[in-house]
């Protein structure tokens, strides 16, 4: 389906749908709406036209005080959710799943307009993703075992998966309805209760699921949705007496205060997924139109707004030349535009603060000697966009080949050994994902092997999947998500030794 800004009814439509769930600018705590304590509230924009959507509540320690209150008296044993059959728990999530297909056009309009998200992308891609994640969860609920051990002496072992208890989730805005489900729902299968913080930037997405997490049937208690800023909202979170974990998407270095505000806490469990660098490596026997799209579609999917963008591409001296001429002209069929406009597919950056970071890098790029070979400004005269940018001749040592962009820019660097471009992919401290493109098994195998990442694709790119697990090495995180061993991630492992009479084995 499609959607045409060129009139003005999908906003008014919009609109309409907010006045609908008027509660939904609110703050979410124990199945109620609310409003902030401060009474301070906070701008929503439209990154495609710098327009304000609405202004939603804004949440900070003492809200985020109510939400623990009502997290920790939803986890106390005894309560509706603790006694809840884990089944139970699974078809509640299955519930919340159905919602959101039922309320996809709407769900995926908001991702567009406030996330700046292509509208096709967001509807058939995001909204997929999340139904998939929460009805994967909702399947673990009730397999979530523990294990029988055979001890010395007259005693039986056994261990238990426990829920670790209340959890703070802080979630970006470069996805942020997929991290929403990415978050609650293996902590919800396994029994815990969250408090959820959308980025400022992107609220409105979590607040509707917050709608839907009631009608759905949840505990009071059990989610709670507290918009507000970083510094105050989620620093509230991270240092919490009363929160046992949280949860963390986003920058290097807030990830570090985060971590930093834990220890000096009560040392909560912390998961985190944070920055990238990944490169993405071609060898001159891959197949070289694949390779180009893959490595294209790395880099500037979502205008480059991803933590495992393609973001160092070495590509072997033999083809370098034919691949930086097929990567510009597949750059330059992009379209930039409203989002939710039709034929576009190049919408806008989040917000100025970014639109101005990625543009600053671009011009680091020409003026340490990079050849800019398509792009390289500001698209338009409103809305953050920039125009699809790709540098050739790009060495290790330039800003844009160190730093994450986080923007349409590829930067293509040149290789002529195994040994020499594992040295070079490795020298960062990132460590997310990689890319590997070659006809040769030995040497994606040898390659992969040798990549500090979390995941390495061969012969693609961007192949994720809710069943596999998801995370980073180095300085890129600690933990994983989805899969067996995110839903772990929400679990504490209890051994319990009891005395017997007599064993029998």
């Amino acid at each position: 389906m499609t959607v045409n800004l060129s009139s003005p009814s999908p906003y008014c439509v919009f609109k309409y749908f907010l006045s609908v769930f008027a509660a939904s600018p609110q703050i979410f705590i124990n199945n109620e709406w609310h409003e902030s304590v401060s009474g301070k509230k906070f701008p929503v924009f439209n990154p495609a036209t710098e327009e304000i959507i609405c202004h939603v509540e804004e949440g900070d320690k003492a809200d985020v005080d109510k939400a623990v209150k009502a997290a920790r008296q939803a986890f106390q044993i005894g309560s509706p959710w603790r006694t809840m059959d884990a089944s139970e728990r699974g078809r509640l999530l299955n519930k919340l799943a159905d919602l959101m297909e039922r309320d996809r056009l709407l769900l995926a309009t908001m991702e567009s307009m406030n996330a700046g998200k292509v509208f096709p992308h967001a509807y058939m891609m995001d909204l997929h993703v999340g139904i998939k994640t929460l009805k994967y969860c909702a399947g673990w609920a009730d397999k979530v075992h523990g294990q029988t051990i055979p001890s010395d002496g007259d005693i039986f072992t056994y261990t238990r998966r426990e829920p670790i208890g209340v959890c703070g989730q802080i979630i970006p805005w470069n996805g942020p309805l997929v991290m929403f489900t990415w978050k609650i729902g293996p902590a919800l299968a396994c029994g815990n209760t969250v408090i959820v913080k959308p980025a400022e930037q992107t609220p409105l997405t979590a607040l509707h699921m917050a709608s839907l997490v009631k009608e759905a049937g949840f505990p009071p208690g059990v989610v709670n949705v507290v918009p507000g800023y970083g510094p105050t909202a989620g620093a509230a979170i991270s240092s919490h007496m009363d929160i046992d974990k949280v949860a963390f998407t986003g920058s290097t270095e807030v990830g570090k205060l985060i971590k930093e505000a834990a220890g000096k806490s009560n040392l909560k469990r912390v998961t985190l997924e944070l920055g990238g660098k990944s490169p993405c490596i071609v060898f001159a026997d891959a197949d070289l139109d694949s390779a180009v799209e893959f490595a294209h579609q790395g880099v500037f999917f979502h205008q480059g707004q991803l933590c495992i963008a393609a973001s160092r591409l070495f590509v072997e001296e033999s083809i370098y030349d034919e691949f930086v001429k097929r990567s510009v002209e597949r750059a330059k069929k992009y379209v930039p535009g409203n989002p939710l406009n039709a034929g576009i597919n190049q919408g806008p950056q989040i917000d100025k603060e970014q639109h101005t970071k990625i543009l600053d890098l671009i011009e680091s790029g020409k003026k340490e000697g990079a050849k800019l070979e398509c792009g390289g400004g500001r698209w338009g005269n409103k809305g953050f966009f920039v125009q699809p940018t790709v540098f050739s001749n790009v060495t290790d040592e330039m800003r844009i080949a160190k730093e994450e962009i986080f923007g349409p820019v590829q930067q293509i660097m040149k290789f002529k050994s195994i040994d020499d471009v594992i040295k070079r992919a490795n020298n960062t401290s990132y460590g997310l994902a990689a890319g590997v493109f070659t006809k040769d098994l030995d040497k994606a195998l040898t390659v992969s092997s040798a990549l500090q990442a979390g995941i390495v694709w061969v012969n693609c790119y961007l192949a994720m999947a809710v069943q596999c697990p998801f995370g980073g090495f180095k300085m890129s995180g600690n933990g994983r998500e989805l899969g067996e061993y995110g839903m772990y991630e929400y679990t504490e492992l209890k051994t319990v030794a009891v005395k017997i009479s007599q064993k029998n084995s």
